[in-house]
């Protein structure tokens, strides 16, 4: 009832002001029309032209008709709060309908993103990613003005954070994992599919900023590498592609993951340092939710990938190290505050969301290193 009385206080103001304008726009006019009447009766010829009244023109009797006529004013005034209570509602439901974060920890890909028999995991993870966030839940990175999603930061966020570990993956896969040895032709499939993946994820059909051209959204290029994933798994399931399930493969991938998430460290202790303690952090959930999509997307590429190599990890007796591996990331990426708070490290009362994300990255970072390190023997 409040929202209501506003918009019907706001409307009617609106109203006032607009026949209030109207009123001093046809005084002025009238002023106008009778000083002409004046010159021209002085020399005697059209005496009587500005005898009608401004009020009798044509858009004075609309006027007057309109705002006399019974019922119409109040038509008219709920058209106008309608509009206006649409406006305010627009973006607030909207949000509220588009975003989603999916962390969902037990994902896995399912029909034409799913596995055959033979195919790799890891990939179909991949692919089944890419749908859900794409075609899905709707990518909202790169939403422009006029829709909801513009609004949002967190579930944007998660997108990038997401789709920078698999492209981050891709480069393992076509560079070591879908190839024999260095010396082999990188898989096309791998090669189109981690070029795509690259393609920065705010860039909406048109930016007349840049080109007054159409180009390329990045949803249209995430589709593209999400076929060439699929393509590739179902070679792969057909004998006509190259998975290396070797243990120097693994370490290298392993290795990959960890020096991302040490840059993805450097930029929670610039967060934390440079703006921790401060009553509001702006930023903060916009770090927290990106790293929190790159942990999440590792966790289940790392989780696929233990599969994809299990005769590896069984034979270098990594299962203990692999599933506590796995356990700290699936942690780390669960992290989901209500607000996130950016505070100090040391506060008593205020908490520090992004130094407890650091510390479980951290602690996943170091698992990893060590599961490596057992590869290496």
């Amino acid at each position: 009832m409040a929202l209501r009385d506003s918009a019907e206080r706001m409307s009617a103001n609106i109203w006032t002001w607009i026949r209030d304008t109207y009123r001093t726009t046809a005084d002025g006019i009238r002023q106008r029309w009778a000083y002409r009447k004046d010159r021209v009766g002085a020399d005697g010829s059209q005496a009587d032209f500005a005898d009608v009244p401004v009020s009798q023109s044509r858009l004075g009797r609309f006027w007057h008709n309109l705002n006399n006529r019974p019922g119409s004013s109040g038509v008219m005034r709920r058209g106008v709060i309608a509009v206006l209570v649409l406006l305010f509602l627009y973006y607030p439901v909207g949000m509220f309908m588009v975003s989603t974060v999916s962390d969902d920890p037990d994902f896995a890909p399912s029909g034409e993103n799913a596995a055959a028999p033979g195919g790799s995991q890891a990939v179909a993870v991949m692919a089944g990613l890419i749908d859900r966030e794409v075609n899905e839940n709707s990518w909202v990175a790169n939403d422009p003005f006029f829709q909801p999603g513009v609004m949002l930061d967190n579930m944007p966020n998660f997108q990038l954070g997401v789709m920078s570990a698999l492209a981050r993956f891709s480069f393992e896969m076509t560079d070591q994992v879908g190839r024999t040895r260095g010396s082999s032709e990188a898989d096309p499939d791998l090669q189109k599919a981690a070029g795509l993946l690259q393609y920065p994820g705010d860039v909406w059909l048109w930016n007349p900023t840049v080109s007054l051209a159409p180009r390329a959204s990045s949803e249209s290029q995430y589709r593209s590498a999400r076929k060439a994933l699929i393509s590739y798994n179902k070679r792969l399931a057909a004998g006509n592609a190259t998975f290396e399930r070797r243990a120097d493969n693994l370490m290298a991938t392993i290795e990959r993951i960890s020096s991302d998430l040490g840059s993805q460290s450097a930029m929670l202790d610039k967060e934390v340092h440079d703006h921790s303690g401060a009553f509001i952090d702006p930023n903060a959930d916009n770090v927290f939710y990106n790293t929190k999509g790159k942990l999440y997307g590792y966790y289940l590429i790392l989780k696929a990938l233990g599969e994809d190599f299990a005769p590896i990890i069984k034979e270098k007796n990594l299962t203990t190290n692999w599933d506590q591996m796995l356990a700290t990331f699936r942690e780390a990426a669960g992290l989901a505050p209500f607000v996130v708070i950016n505070g100090s490290p040391d506060a008593t009362f205020q908490p520090s969301h992004l130094a407890a994300q650091g510390f479980y990255l951290l602690r996943a970072r170091t698992q990893a290193r060590e599961v490596s390190n057992v590869l290496l023997k």
